[in-house]
């Protein structure tokens, strides 16, 4: 007998709780809109969600679009001040092999830590990039070892 009298207990403290939840909801109508319209999106699809996005675009007059931030030296560019920015990113392209290839793929693999047929490949390839994105510097360097043993490459 006891433990029904504790489950009805449960039951009536629960269903208060309920009450009490549905009371505030009331009371807080934006708030159980705002949940109820997540709720909604939660179940759309990517279709119905795209529509949804070009629907409220028009609606507002607004855009999803992330805006597009201007480069810092924007401001000089647009005044009429045309600077070349010097080019800090380079590429380095083995153009030929010329006439030691076995030394050209050995180059390779120190070069670009590839094993012996990835730089076969890359050597039978021809013209094929070696080395990407490198500071001037280092692709000097690769240039001076590559034609030191007889292949013909290029910066770009």
């Amino acid at each position: 007998m006891v433990e029904k009298k504790e489950i009805s207990e449960k039951k009536e403290v629960a269903t208060k709780k309920v009450k009490k939840i549905t009371k505030e909801e009331q009371s807080k109508p934006e708030m159980s809109a705002s949940l109820e319209i997540l709720e909604k999106i939660e179940k759309m699809n990517v279709l119905e969600l795209a529509d949804l996005v070009k629907a409220l675009e028009e609606k507002f007059g607004v855009t999803a679009a992330m805006p597009v931030a201007m480069p810092a030296n924007a401001g000089g560019a647009a005044s009429g001040e045309a600077k070349e920015e010097e080019k800090t990113d380079f590429e380095v392209v083995l153009k030929e092999i010329g006439p030691n290839k076995i030394k050209v793929i050995k180059e390779i693999r120190t070069i670009t830590a590839l094993g012996l047929k990835e730089s076969k490949d890359l050597v039978d390839g021809a013209p094929n990039t070696v080395k990407e994105h490198v500071d001037k510097k280092a692709a000097e360097g690769i240039k001076e070892k590559l034609e030191a043993v007889g292949a013909v490459v290029e910066i770009k």
